[in-house]
């Protein structure tokens, strides 16, 4: 049945099926976790459960053939709402919210209770937070409020302390790969890389199996590891690469994070080459790039190296201006590949 998707998270199905039958379901859940475990799916199987109108025994379930299951896997159930970031926008906006809390607020169509889901609630500004907060406090009668969100951190504590926190674990890299293979999301000989490099994460590993990443991964370590490194024209050529994602901000600044991503693991198997250690990627031609980079940086500048790529994805998530966050790190890069160079 419905729940045969969810995968990794059979600890989380057990609690919610033990929650319902003892009647002790809360009016409201805060999802945390990693982007891409599967917060979103749950929540989504966990509205068909709750709102099936036959299910299949006594347990927590779906029967995914009624037409309560059919509207909510559809998204046209009166009963089921659900809400995010709008393209393109920065913030979760106020609007977002007074109109999810509206239509939460109404009577039930169907008689099985409400359920809604909020999904970027990291985007939620204190304005719309603030807004929330009469829905989380006074709820309608069988109604079921799911809140998505990478950490309970990035709430305030007047949402958190509102909300059951549900934590999601990153998982297994064998089920990540597994999961790859089934859904042939990716060239084979990339499968094992990738579940590697997704921390946990299946939605990391299906956008980092974007060709194009990798093309111009190969174009930036050509650049790094050049005997007459062009800080300029690299920085250049990531700005445009950005932008061929297209004309969405959130859309630019997922593959900004993405290439940083494989560029600091790039990094960090030079740093184990350098050092005399078993790299966990590099092979075939990475493995050429890893020891030209070894040889120019040392152990020292490959750390410094690192840092600043992890600053540069503070300041991705923090939203400064991208063309000004990878002209500064490509600059950085290559002033201290430079300066390693020359001692």
């Amino acid at each position: 049945m419905s729940w045969q998707r969810i995968r990794g998270h059979d600890d989380l199905v057990q609690a919610f099926d033990q929650v319902v039958r003892r009647g002790r379901l809360a009016h409201a859940y805060l999802f945390t976790g990693p982007p891409g475990v599967g917060k979103r799916l749950f929540a989504g199987e966990l509205a068909k459960a709750l709102l099936c109108e036959g299910p299949p025994g006594p347990r927590l379930e779906a029967c995914d053939r009624c037409p309560a299951c059919v509207q909510v896997e559809a998204g046209t159930h009166p009963d089921f709402l659900a809400a995010g970031r709008p393209e393109g926008s920065l913030e979760l906006p106020v609007a977002t919210v007074r109109e999810l809390s509206r239509g939460f607020g109404l009577k039930s169509s169907r008689g099985r209770g409400k359920v809604a889901v909020l999904d970027d609630a990291d985007d939620l500004n204190d304005e719309a937070a603030n807004c929330f907060l009469k829905t989380l406090e006074e709820p309608p009668p069988r109604s079921v409020l799911l809140l998505l969100a990478t950490s309970a951190d990035r709430q305030l504590p007047t949402v958190v302390s509102r909300c059951q926190v549900v934590r999601f674990a990153p998982l297994p890299e064998g089920l990540v790969a597994e999961l790859l293979r089934a859904r042939q999301l990716a060239e084979p000989a990339l499968v094992d890389r990738l579940a590697r490099l997704s921390g946990g994460s299946m939605g990391q590993a299906v956008a980092l199996a974007d060709p194009a990443l990798w093309e111009f991964r190969r174009t930036l370590l050509e650049g790094l590891t050049r005997p007459q490194l062009d800080s300029v024209a690299l920085a250049q050529a990531w700005t445009r690469f950005v932008e061929e994602a297209g004309k969405d901000s959130g859309a630019q600044r997922r593959r900004a994070a993405l290439m940083l991503r494989l560029l600091v693991e790039f990094l960090d198997d030079t740093l184990s080459v350098s050092v005399g250690a078993r790299p966990r990627l590099a092979e075939g031609e990475d493995a050429r790039f890893a020891a030209e980079m070894a040889k120019q940086v040392d152990p020292d500048g490959l750390l410094d190296l690192l840092d600043r790529c992890l600053e540069a994805g503070v300041q991705i998530d923090r939203r400064v201006q991208l063309v000004l966050i990878l002209e500064a790190l490509v600059d950085a890069l290559g002033q201290r590949i430079v300066s390693s160079r020359s001692v």
